[in-house]
């Protein structure tokens, strides 16, 4: 006796803050017709919730303490999710984002046959996005709660990500339903038609914030000298875009012998939120490039940014911003004194001196990060946007 409780998420496991996240959740009886077994299963209750877990390391973050009346998310001898109780472990929250919208009481799932209901909630527009760093981490998951009748109470949890781009939150809709684009021949919901036209305002934005391209130049140089010139032509990316840019050392004074360039994500804990005062940023690093430059004159580098990385954000405990951290390798000496002639008689033969004394220094571009179209981030998520248990 059981019944098989499938959930799936329509349009993938990702998500804009502000979207309108929906999930099919089928309930089935997988007896077969030959089974003498009963014919059909008693479904007691079900209820959905969508939930944002925090949690935070002890070491780097200091929250203040938890309320210890909180309780577990599920209620032991309740058929609903009530929104007081919420799971609490130290440094670890449960907060509640939607009431379960999603109650079955008393229904009977026939033999082969099952029930099947769609969960509508709006992520909320000024929530945190899903991260994973080595501070804090904002985790989303959809909660089904279910119990067949004399069975004990079970979850279902459905991770998915959520995206979150500024400027979403001030958009005002049409009041007025004529002027706004619309398909004389398919019927939608109210709440179809404004989540399809906040997804085409996201992507609208995007395009005009990261396809703006104008020439920054800025001079390379340290305490003896001009080393060269780094050429950018635009600082705004979309996560799954390329950073690409250009160096010119044939107008340097001071020899380059080595430059790395490495694209990363700087992690920061507000002042009031710290372990310590002035304790360090977290630093990762997503992508590097290195090179060898002696006697180059000119060199490039491309760096993806992968989709599966968390644009900046800020939120009252955590700052995530990202930066390109170059690293140059000069020589002390000139750019002649780096070979040295052989002594072969027929031919002039020029190798590398076996020791140079060089200099080092490196420096920080920031860059923004923004977010993608969330069906393009969908498809290198980690997460299925499909799970399934049995009750």
């Amino acid at each position: 006796a059981m019944i098989e409780v499938l959930a799936k998420l329509g349009r993938g496991p990702v998500f804009l803050a502000g979207e309108v996240l929906e999930c099919v959740i089928t309930f089935t009886n997988p007896l077969s017709a030959s089974s003498t077994s009963a014919s059909s299963e008693m479904l007691a209750w079900a209820s959905a919730q969508i939930h944002c877990q925090f949690h935070a390391s002890e070491n780097r973050v200091a929250l203040p303490p938890s309320d210890g009346s909180k309780h577990d998310v599920q209620a032991e001898n309740e058929t609903v999710f009530v929104p007081n109780r919420v799971h609490c472990l130290r440094l670890s929250y449960y907060t509640v984002c939607g009431l379960g919208k999603l109650q079955k009481c008393s229904r009977r799932v026939e033999k082969c046959w099952g029930l099947c209901d769609s969960y509508c909630e709006t992520l909320p527009i000024d929530g945190p996005p899903s991260f994973r760093g080595q501070s804090v981490k904002y985790v989303y998951k959809l909660t089904i709660g279910c119990q067949r009748v004399n069975s004990p109470i079970k979850l279902l949890r459905v991770p998915f990500r959520v995206l979150v781009l500024h400027g979403l939150k001030d958009y005002q809709f049409p009041q007025d339903e004529a002027v706004a684009p619309s398909n004389p021949f398919l019927e939608e919901e109210e709440g179809l038609k404004k989540d399809s036209r906040l997804a085409d305002l996201a992507t609208e934005l995007l395009m005009v914030a990261t396809s703006r391209r104008s020439l920054h130049l800025y001079n390379i140089s340290n305490t003896r000298g001009k080393v060269g010139t780094f050429c950018i032509f635009k600082t705004v990316y979309k996560i799954g875009e390329d950073v690409i840019g250009t160096f010119n050392f044939s107008e340097g004074d001071i020899p380059c012998l080595q430059f790395s360039v490495s694209l990363q994500m700087e992690e920061s804990i507000q002042e009031e939120f710290q372990r310590r005062r002035g304790q360090p940023v977290s630093f990762s690093t997503h992508a590097r490039h290195q090179e060898a430059c002696l006697h180059t004159a000119q060199s490039s580098f491309s760096l993806p940014i992968p989709l599966s990385s968390t644009p900046g954000f800020t939120t009252n405990i955590v700052s995530l911003k990202w930066r390109l951290h170059f690293e140059f390798v000069t020589s002390g000496e000139s750019a002649g004194t780096c070979l040295v002639r052989g002594s072969q008689s027929e031919a002039v033969t020029w190798t590398g001196v076996e020791q140079i004394e060089v200099d080092t220094f490196s420096w920080d571009l920031p860059i923004k990060v923004l977010p993608t179209n969330p069906i393009l981030a969908s498809y290198v998520s980690q997460f299925s946007s499909t799970n399934s248990i049995t009750i």
